[in-house]
């Protein structure tokens, strides 16, 4: 009894099976953009009849025309003209692929990704990234803002190159850079009255409205500590998680704070103002590397840069 025949109209190809290869897509290409045979064999440094043999090829496998002949030239097709539309994107992606693997060998082309403190991305990095770009030009990077115990997770976890906290210790996977201390400052409406006196006293903040960091924040439980051991009672009805959101109060004429130099350097203006302290709350940024990451250049250049921007604001 026959068998019956096995249809083949879905079946894979195999690795015998002839199939087209880049090699046909480039002679394709080429012959668009020389507008010929002739001109494209010379584009690709080759004969005609090789560029005529691996055409008829490609049209051979495709199952149809891309060229009219029409006396001796060769004029594309509305299907050649759809497919070098998409050789077209896909060349452009390619080109972009090629940029890119020759700028990696460029320090000033490296990538460098930095997760920082919201409060420190407007406060710190403007001013580095100045100083970085006019030490050594211009360099790629990508800034992402996270706060807390996700910054210091993604950190661990080794998805960028430096981060940016205000948290002393390390988290796993990581070492930690001390950036220079400085002092935190007093921020006041321009019109104040404390804004007449150079230095301030805790005694000074006696019994004014005071604008807070939330209960949480480290830095709040120093200053609040600081005036207990001081005897200071003052008015607390406002509190935020952002020094940025508690400068823009203070602008506001909602009273006065206490924040780190960086942020309040940052939004001194003509309605708010910035005091030292006559007394010392310790301020700390630190430079978080992971130690399980590629090293990408230009991050020391980075690091310096961020030293003397926190260094010029003291």
């Amino acid at each position: 009894m026959a068998k019956p025949p096995v249809s083949t109209a879905h079946a894979p190809l195999t690795d015998a099976e002839p199939r087209i290869g880049h090699r046909h897509i480039e002679v394709f290409r080429a012959v668009m953009l020389a507008g010929g045979v002739t001109g494209a064999a010379r584009l690709l440094y080759t004969s005609q009849p090789t560029i005529s043999r691996e055409l008829a090829r490609l049209e051979s496998l495709l199952g149809y025309a891309l060229f009219d002949r029409v006396q001796g030239r060769l004029r594309a097709t509305a299907k050649a003209l759809s497919l070098w539309d998409e050789v077209q994107r896909s060349w452009q992606g390619l080109d972009h692929v090629i940029e890119h693997a020759l700028a990696l060998a460029q320090p000033n082309h490296s990538l460098i990704s930095v997760l920082s403190m919201p409060a420190l991305s407007h406060a710190l990095l403007p001013g580095a990234l100045a100083r970085l770009h006019a030490a050594h030009g211009p360099l790629a990077l990508s800034v992402a803002t996270q706060d807390g115990p996700l910054l210091l997770e993604w950190m661990s976890a080794q998805r960028f190159d430096i981060g940016l906290t205000e948290q002393a210790d390390a988290p796993p996977g990581t070492r930690a850079i001390a950036l220079p201390a400085l002092d935190e400052v007093a921020v006041l409406p321009a019109a104040h009255p404390l804004a007449r006196k150079r230095r301030l006293k805790a005694s000074d903040f006696a019994g004014l409205s005071f604008i807070s960091l939330a209960r949480e924040d480290q830095y709040r439980q120093r200053i609040d500590a600081e005036f207990a051991r001081a005897g200071v009672e003052r008015q607390l009805l406002l509190e935020a998680h952002s020094a940025i959101a508690i400068c823009a109060m203070v602008q506001h004429g909602l009273g006065v704070a206490i924040v780190n130099p960086l942020t309040a350097r940052a939004c001194e203006g003509e309605h708010l103002v910035v005091r030292p302290l006559a007394f010392a709350i310790a301020f700390q940024v630190q430079a978080l590397l992971p130690l399980h990451r590629p090293a990408v250049a230009g991050v020391d250049w980075l690091l310096d840069a961020l030293a003397q921007e926190v260094a010029a604001s003291g």
